[in-house]
């Protein structure tokens, strides 16, 4: 599918993730893009998200919004994560089907996963087992579209992927410590730490589960090759491969930050899932994608760009 000359709709392109996705079709030379916005339209209103296509009558949807945080806020809001995202993603595929969208993708998440997956996580692997507690209830909305993609491929013939990327990060990110994901709360606590001279942060868990992660930029690739290049129902990963300790990870970036005190870790805090680690060999074979940014390169980006352009100290 040529990209270009299409009418695109982007959920959630406001946010992390979407800004970088739109700037990648960009730079394909899309400029029919529309950004729905929530203060004109609720997508987990099924009035809403009709009247969106109306308006905008997009020949390609990316579903990439979500209601989504860390392991606190997955724990503190588990009824409203689990209905808002399978409300939005479920009305937004029908109501999509019935404007003759030529395409949908769908962008699903690594917390649907089976706690105990097997190492490197396989595609084939998604059903076999119950998500990681903590993030349970949000994986299985987000999963609840793979099951509407290939159900209505196989029904009504409408072309719609399914994506998986693993745990992203990089510049743009969310770094509110209410919300956020590891990656930004360690790079906020130890930044913040050093300005005010704090002997120690503290981190939730124990540092040892790991973590696969990929780079914002790499993904929006990712996800872009996908929607001009692959046409199955088969789910596929996006991610980088590489697998790396919590511990390791905070000792990284308290080294590029510069910070030099201890790091404790409160073991009564969820470590949630023991291990990530993706099977990203599918995505090489069904439309090329590999990552391209190492972790020290992202990280050191993401560093930089919180402290310039989105730091505000706090007491």
């Amino acid at each position: 599918m040529d990209l270009a000359d299409k009418s695109i709709v982007v959920t959630g392109g406001a946010g992390f993730l979407g800004k970088h996705v739109i700037r990648r079709l960009e730079r394909l030379g899309c400029n029919r893009i529309v950004v729905p916005r929530s203060k004109e339209y609720d997508l987990r209103k099924e009035s809403d998200i009709a009247r969106m296509l109306e308006q905008s009558r997009p020949d390609v949807v990316f579903h990439l919004a979500a209601v989504v945080g860390g392991i606190g806020a997955n724990q503190k809001n588990p009824g409203s994560f689990f209905y808002d995202n399978l409300v939005m993603g479920a009305h937004l595929m029908e109501h999509s089907r019935r404007s003759g969208v030529q395409k949908f993708v769908a962008i699903g998440t690594i917390c649907s996963y089976p706690k105990f997956a097997p190492v490197p996580f396989s595609e084939s692997e998604l059903w076999n087992g119950y998500p990681e507690e903590t993030n349970a209830p949000y994986g299985l909305a987000k999963k609840m579209m793979l099951v509407q993609s290939q159900a209505y491929r196989k029904q009504y013939g409408f072309n719609s992927i399914y994506l998986l990327p693993v745990n992203l990060y990089g510049p743009g990110d969310n770094f509110d410590l209410e919300t956020s994901h590891v990656i930004p709360a360690i790079i906020r606590k130890c930044t913040e730490a050093k300005r005010r001279g704090d002997a120690s942060i503290t981190l939730w868990g124990d540092g040892t589960p790991t973590r696969e992660f990929l780079y914002a930029e790499d993904a929006a690739e990712g996800i872009v090759m996908a929607a001009a290049g692959y046409e199955g129902d088969e789910p596929v990963n996006l991610g980088s491969g590489q697998e790396l300790r919590i511990r390791e990870l905070a000792d990284t970036i308290k080294e590029l930050t510069g910070y030099e005190g201890d790091i404790v870790w409160d073991a009564s805090r969820p470590n949630g899932q023991p291990r990530r680690k993706l099977d990203v060999r599918l995505a090489k074979e069904r439309f090329g994608f590999e990552a391209k940014t190492d972790m020290r390169t992202g990280l050191a980006a993401t560093i930089r760009w919180f402290e310039e352009d989105c730091h505000e100290p706090q007491p």
